[in-house]
């Protein structure tokens, strides 16, 4: 049985796509599995584990899913600005930056905030969490690169890099991590803490992918996609995406494919079939869908692996110590036929306001008071 997989993506038009992909040996269809009215702003991040989806908007609220079963649920209101960027560690954990200058740490379990840091003087533009889970990476336009020891939610060290970064990310091994400004990455290494390289593209770089240790996935604000190498700084391979910008980049794995998703303006999602053997040759299309949107931010749903033994039985031994009527009538709901797949289903909106519920009467308290600040 082939893995489940959903495309996941925001636009403009304020809405967040859901595509359920349909695997093949040549050829990856893809068909409309839901689309929710996400915000009341355009997305501006996506980031998914095997559980949930959170998206990120300039509304400055973070509104939650759970794919599994389904449903809305809740929102995540800690931020007082655009959410910049998302990015989940695990089953355990959602981080969470902003115009604020703030980054949150989100416990995944109860949705609490464990943390907010007061991370840069400007807004917060990228993090990105070490595969330990130990520390954290965030660059800002305060022209600062910060290490956050995630243990304790301090600073760990400050770098001042002169420019606005937008992008940061670590490698897969976690030996090294990359900086974007505009056009150009410097890559650094995580011993020394300084620039080994610098790869120069030909426009401003939109998004980057590691696709192994030392591989990454360039896309600009052109309809073309390179592959670099990081320890030669070459370019290894570039071919034409889109017929627009590119947005966004995603990868993943399915099976043995590595499979490259790539997002553009011209409202088309695409996926790649990439071949290490053969890196330089142009990577094969697998599929495509048009969601005839503006988009702005892509994510990759898939179901995880069989789980382990004990984890089925810690689930089961939980799920048996609090019984309730609510539950049971829940997961009747769950089992939604092909007729309901196409919307999400909604259910009554719980907010989150620095970890603790709010009814929407607070919300509108909260807002009001907000727009007399800033006021004022």
């Amino acid at each position: 049985m082939a893995p489940q997989m959903k495309l996941i993506a925001g636009c403009y038009e304020q809405i967040v796509f859901g595509y359920r992909v349909q695997t093949g040996e040549e050829k990856w269809t893809s068909e409309a599995d839901f689309t929710h009215h996400a915000h009341t702003a355009s997305l501006s991040a996506v980031a998914v584990n095997d559980r949930y989806i959170a998206t990120g908007s300039k509304d400055e609220t973070i509104q939650l899913y759970d794919i599994k079963k389904r449903v809305e649920h809740g929102s995540l209101l800690h931020h007082d600005g655009t959410i910049s960027c998302l990015e989940f560690y695990g089953r355990t954990h959602l981080l969470s930056g902003g115009e604020d200058g703030l980054i949150c740490v989100w416990n995944t379990k109860k949705w609490e905030c464990l943390k907010s840091i007061r991370a840069h003087k400007g807004h917060v533009t990228s993090l990105s969490v070490h595969p330990s889970g130990k520390i954290a990476l965030s660059v800002g336009t305060d022209k600062t690169l910060r290490t956050w020891n995630l243990i304790d939610g301090r600073s760990a060290f400050i770098k001042n890099i002169k420019q606005n970064a937008h992008i940061v990310m670590w490698s897969p091994a976690g030996e090294r991590y990359v900086v974007v400004v505009n056009e150009k990455m410097d890559i650094y290494n995580l011993e020394t803490a300084t620039v080994t390289g610098t790869i120069s593209n030909k426009k401003r770089i939109s998004s980057i992918r590691f696709i192994t240790n030392t591989i990454v996935v360039v896309a600009g604000d052109e309809e073309t996609v390179r592959l670099y190498d990081t320890d030669s700084l070459k370019c290894l391979c570039e071919f034409k995406a889109h017929e627009n910008r590119v947005k966004a980049i995603y990868s993943i794995t399915v099976g043995e494919t590595l499979v490259l998703v790539t997002a553009s303006s011209d409202g088309y999602i695409k996926m790649w079939k990439l071949d290490l053997e053969k890196i330089q040759d142009t990577p094969a299309l697998l599929g495509e869908v048009n969601t005839s949107a503006r988009l702005t931010c892509l994510g990759v749903w898939q179901a995880s692996p069989v789980e382990s033994s004990q984890q089925v039985e810690a689930e089961a031994a939980c799920s048996q110590a609090q019984p309730s009527r609510e539950e049971t009538q829940q997961e009747r709901k769950d089992h939604t036929t092909e007729e309901d797949s196409i919307k999400l289903v909604r259910t009554k909106k719980v907010e989150f306001a620095e970890g603790k519920f709010a009814t929407k009467k607070r919300k509108a308290e909260e807002t009001k008071k907000k727009k007399k600040l800033k006021s004022e």
